[in-house]
């Protein structure tokens, strides 16, 4: 944990909703190795509490979700607890047992970039600004870009994004499919603890075993996957019935 008097991560829990913000405003929240250290003590503690949370939400502070990684932290010799802190924070964030919703407003450059697309789920803002400047700094992406960006969008649009590095905004991000969606900025807020609560509102049972399915299936042949996922499921939910007849009864 960061050993300044204000977190680098604020945590929230409300109605089985863990709504978890960067908090360097005053930085545009510039990822620094202390920030991810703080991110993955609440993933970790997060993932261990599955029956106190069932969706994360992950948004910033101020007026950008986040400018990407904190070079002036690179230029200071800053260095991460270890030699993959970054990318293993990302890894553990796609595999946690709860879905995770992005919810992104200014700028999400290059890191920032990368983080979200290890989230489930991301809204943005109509003005979010995404965009990959590896390229711009002479940086190599090793958090994930090169694999997650083509799956989220496909090989031909990563290609652009990454080789020229332009910004892209709320729109065309949801229109090539790196979002879900997009609201004007003053809904984003109302708009994303909604899309949360309608989740949370499902099974959380189900929610964990389709979010471990399509990621083992990936893994897979199709026929092969399709054996999988009816040979190793874990059943129904629990409170199966009772969610049953309370639908009946409205």
């Amino acid at each position: 944990m960061s050993n300044v008097d204000e977190p680098l991560v604020l945590r929230n829990d409300s109605e089985g909703i863990s709504t978890l913000t960067l908090n360097r405003p005053g930085a545009l929240n510039a990822l620094s190795p202390l920030l991810f250290e703080e991110l993955r003590s609440h993933l970790t503690d997060i993932n261990e509490s599955p029956s106190e949370v069932g969706v994360v939400v992950l948004t910033g502070k101020g007026k950008s979700f986040s400018a990407g990684n904190d070079l002036k932290a690179i230029e200071r010799g800053e260095r991460a607890s270890s030699p993959h802190q970054q990318a293993e924070t990302l890894d553990f964030m796609e595999e946690m047992r709860q879905p995770v919703i992005a919810s992104v407003r200014g700028h999400c450059y290059t890191g920032a970039l990368e983080l979200v697309l290890a989230c489930d789920l991301l809204i943005c803002s109509t003005d979010a600004k995404f965009c990959d400047t590896h390229g711009k700094w002479g940086m190599v992406p090793t958090w994930g870009m090169t694999s997650r960006l083509p799956e989220r969008i496909g090989p031909i649009a990563a290609r652009d994004l990454m080789y020229s590095g332009r910004v892209v905004d709320g729109a065309e991000a949801t229109l090539i499919g790196l979002a879900n969606r997009h609201v004007v900025d003053a809904d984003l807020e109302m708009s994303t603890n909604e899309w949360a609560a309608q989740i949370a509102a499902n099974s959380w049972h189900t929610l964990r075993e389709e979010k471990i399915q399509m990621r083992e299936l990936a893994r897979f042949e199709r026929e092969e996957g399709l054996k999988w996922a009816r040979e190793n499921g874990p059943g129904a939910a629990p409170d199966m019935l009772d969610r049953i007849q309370r639908g009946f009864q409205r």
